[in-house]
């Protein structure tokens, strides 16, 4: 059955921008939080990647809590991995690059 965040996220208001990702209960480092991104070469998309729930919702830190991770060969899929251990109630992060992945 297909979830749109895991059931440890939850989207509410963010003091960083509009709205963001929270954690509903602790996250251990080290966890694959899921598919925020995958690539599509049709052209239609923004940089040719669509979003997911996860990757439309994730607010830029300057020093996040969490990292991109490609996924396969050619990185056409992007996921998130915390970097820490994260609290309930707070907010994960990412720091945006543009959709480059590191390799």
């Amino acid at each position: 059955m297909y979830q749109a965040l895991p059931n440890y996220l939850t989207i509410k208001q963010s003091t960083i921008h509009g709205l963001g990702l929270f954690a509903s209960k602790r996250i251990p480092q080290g966890t694959n939080l899921g598919i925020s991104h995958f690539k599509e070469e049709s052209g239609e998309f923004e940089n040719n990647y669509i979003r997911t729930p996860l990757g439309g919702f994730i607010n830029h830190a300057e020093v996040p809590n969490c990292k991109k991770t490609g996924v396969g060969s050619m990185s056409r899929i992007i996921s998130l991995i915390t970097l820490c251990d994260i609290e309930e109630g707070e907010e994960l992060t990412v720091y945006y690059t543009l959709y480059k992945v590191p390799t």
